[in-house]
């Protein structure tokens, strides 16, 4: 009786939270919903009306839907490969016994807590400014020619700057990974004589296989809603050539105007994240149980 009694006395204490965050994420998400039925442009307020799923089919039908949807997938595609591969590369060696370890390692990781915004503007102004940065200066040195990254090669440009900021991310989760690594296991395969490559191959990354696919999912959600980036760097340009859905979006909502395509956009990028969020959880959860 009294268990049954604590039980719904932490069901009370606990009700206002879950309300709250109910309320939270499902009223923006219900007047999103609304707006994308609405024929909704703030070039035009007076005239609004019920459209049902036209907004939709504009979206969708938009000339520039592919090419964003393209640009999602292969910037959210390249910067898991080098985050995840580099990141592995980081923790192996974060995990060596060096000289001012902990200071590496707050060094390795800053990048991470570094804001978006700030981020694309240093790679912009400081380091790839074909006039003024570091990497043209060191271009000029060698006797080359600098390379204009925002124009000439903008998608690879947005996805270093990306791959940046989560680098320290994936390094991290896989170093706490790596130092679970049971101590015996490293001597019986040091006493075995196993080479570098055999001991990564079949002690190493088995052990952080786990860890990998959680950077994976984690990273997958984040990187599906990049904008600032893009928007303080390229601006979706040139043309179309770095807009993915998240910027397509903006530009219907803030650029066009049109709240009623921007709110299906909207909506359109949550179905699109959730199966991806589906998939990879379904994968995770196979690898847990493994």
């Amino acid at each position: 009786m009294a268990t049954q009694q604590t039980s719904a006395a932490a069901r009370v204490l606990v009700a206002p939270s879950v309300i709250l965050l109910f309320l939270w994420m499902i009223v923006p998400l219900a007047m999103t919903l609304y707006f994308s039925s609405l024929r909704y442009s703030l070039l035009d307020a007076e005239n609004i009306g019920f459209v049902g799923f036209q907004n939709y089919a504009a979206f969708l039908s938009d000339p520039d839907f592919l090419s964003a949807l393209v640009n999602t997938l292969v910037l959210v595609g390249s910067v898991l490969v080098i985050s995840v591969g580099g990141g592995i590369l980081v923790a192996l060696l974060m995990d060596q016994p060096v000289f001012g370890q902990n200071a590496l390692r707050l060094m390795v990781i800053a990048p991470f807590f570094v804001m978006p915004t700030v981020s694309a503007l240093v790679w912009k102004n400081l380091l790839m400014n074909p006039d003024s940065g570091l990497f043209a200066w060191i271009a000029r040195s060698l006797g080359m020619e600098p390379v204009v990254w925002f124009t000439n090669h903008p998608m690879m440009s947005v996805v270093i700057v990306v791959s940046w900021e989560w680098l320290p991310f994936a390094s991290l989760i896989l170093l706490t990974a790596l130092q679970s690594l049971d101590e015996e296991q490293k001597e019986a395969a040091q006493l075995d004589g196993a080479g570098a490559l055999p001991y990564f191959f079949y002690i190493v990354l088995p052990h952080i296989a786990r860890a990998i696919t959680v950077v994976i999912l984690i990273e997958t959600i984040f990187l599906l809603s990049v904008f600032a980036e893009i928007y303080v760097t390229t601006g979706g340009g040139p043309g179309v050539a770095t807009t993915n859905i998240p910027f397509l979006v903006y530009k219907e909502a803030l650029l066009n105007f049109d709240v009623g395509a921007a709110s299906a956009g909207g909506i359109v990028a949550v179905i699109l994240a959730n199966i991806v969020a589906i998939f990879l959880m379904r994968i995770v959860g196979r690898n847990l149980e493994g």
